[in-house]
């Protein structure tokens, strides 16, 4: 192929939006170069839901089986082989990532680049091969999907400590005796709870007042409470200003009111957030607006201030969830392919955290929705009044509802409990269709389901 290649849609990263809309806009007959310095799949398939999840699994038979007293099955001793756990891990990430480049591979009108690009004016990106030499594009079109890597904050003696990251500590080979966690968001819960599982010691230092800071109190507060029970030591409103290595020991300093000065353990885990992939692009040479953070600023169509050039996924600063990123793929495919005039104004963002239980949540908040001063009412229920979770002994948790006061409208949810995502997903599902909480209570679902418990979340709801 000559060094100088034209394409109609160049599309800089092989993400879970970057991924189908390279695909899609080639089997429509546009060329397009789809360019990835790593792995085809994105974060998602590589480095976040799938390899994540898949551990999750592994820790919550691990809890299962530790529990299984309470269900009147006896087991013997209960131990974890990392070693299968990560192979288990590995393989799924590779049936999927493989999958995902075989079908880039085989569709026709698409080449896959392996590179770096970077970009020479709005319309050229020159991509520096991964097997060496360069090559130059251009196209009409080019889309930024380089998403996001995790964010390291400038600790004292971080730089000389050999710190794990959320991509990292999932090829550890050994259960830590203890992990020390800096942040209490999603990432760090998360693997917090599971290597608690597995049989760490764990403590999670946070600067909140409580974990998940944008969440409701109560609920943040019932899910702390629940991963306290777990065993996990959860130091709110601490800072960690130090950290040191010594004879295999990581010390880090800490200041709080409550907090010692000082706490040890055998690896720490980094997860105060990400940051986007946007240092290397040449963004300012095309003309392409970032905030203070180096987020690509798109407007409600996902594109940017240059000409032609749009950006999806994790690198504008939106929400961070690989469905996210796919819906900006269906706004850029529907208003380029079908004339649609599709914003992600109409997006309604829902998510789960893969806690146990799971926390799903969509919509406002009720903290949010009294913020812009609407009439609401609340109805919540803890997880111990759902007869299924009774049942299956899972009963840890609660829902809890916004409902416009007037019009009975869900305005918001999240259900903190057994399959939180799965109910979450019901009540995202009436909020789409602007079906009232009225007709919830009313519903007559499959006995006994988890989602049958609406009917009694809803019942104080008048009409």
């Amino acid at each position: 192929m000559s060094d100088s290649s034209p394409y109609d849609v160049i599309v800089l990263g092989a993400g879970q939006g970057g991924g189908p809309l390279a695909g899609t806009a080639a089997t429509h007959g546009h060329r397009t170069a789809l360019v990835e310095a790593t792995h085809v799949g994105g974060t998602c398939v590589n480095e976040g839901c799938t390899p994540t999840k898949t551990m999750i699994a592994s820790a919550r038979v691990a809890h299962l089986a530790r529990r299984a007293a309470d269900y009147g099955v006896e087991v013997g001793d209960i131990s974890v082989d990392m070693e299968t756990v990560r192979r288990r891990k590995r393989d799924i990430v590779e049936s999927f990532r493989s999958g995902s480049r075989s079908s880039v591979e085989e569709t026709d009108g698409l080449d896959l680049i392996e590179g770096t690009g970077h970009f020479v004016d709005e319309h050229t990106v020159k991509v520096g091969l991964n097997d060496g030499g360069t090559r130059t594009l251009t196209a009409d079109r080019i889309v930024i999907d380089t998403g996001a890597r995790p964010l390291i904050p400038p600790i004292d003696g971080l730089g000389e400590v050999d710190f794990l990251t959320s991509t990292s500590i999932m090829e550890l080979g050994a259960v830590p005796d203890h992990l020390l966690i800096l942040g209490g968001g999603y990432i760090g819960l998360e693997f917090g709870q599971m290597f608690r599982r597995f049989g760490a010691e764990v403590t999670i230092v946070d600067r909140g007042e409580h974990i998940l800071g944008r969440e409701d109190a109560d609920v943040a507060e019932a899910l702390q409470d629940i991963l306290r029970e777990d065993g996990l030591r959860i130091l709110n409103e601490t800072s960690m200003t130090a950290v040191e290595a010594s004879d295999g020991t990581i010390t880090a300093r800490l200041e709080g009111e409550d907090a010692p000065a000082r706490i040890d353990g055998d690896e720490l885990l980094v997860a105060v957030g990400r940051r986007p992939n946007t240092d290397d692009l040449g963004l300012d040479t095309a003309g392409v607006d970032t905030d203070g953070r180096g987020h690509v600023q798109v407007n409600n169509r996902l594109e940017t201030s240059a000409d032609g050039v749009y950006a999806i996924g994790d690198v504008t600063g939106g929400p961070a969830f690989t469905h996210v990123s796919y819906d900006d793929y269906r706004v850029l495919r529907d208003n380029w392919l079908h004339g649609a005039d599709r914003t992600t104004d109409e997006r309604l963002v829902a998510y789960t955290l893969f806690t146990d239980p799971q926390l799903g949540r969509v919509g406002l908040t009720e903290t949010q929705a009294r913020d812009q001063g609407r009439a609401i009412e609340v109805a919540q229920m803890p997880m111990s009044h759902v007869a299924r979770a009774l049942e299956v002994d899972e009963t840890r948790g609660l829902m809890k509802a916004v409902v416009d006061a007037d019009t009975k409208q869900l305005l918001g949810a999240a259900v903190l409990g057994v399959e939180g995502g799965e109910v979450m997903s019901v009540l995202q599902t009436a909020m789409m269709g602007e079906v009232p909480v009225t007709r919830l209570k009313e519903a007559p679902y499959a006995h006994p389901t988890l989602a049958e418990s609406l009917n009694n979340l809803f019942a104080g709801i008048e009409s």
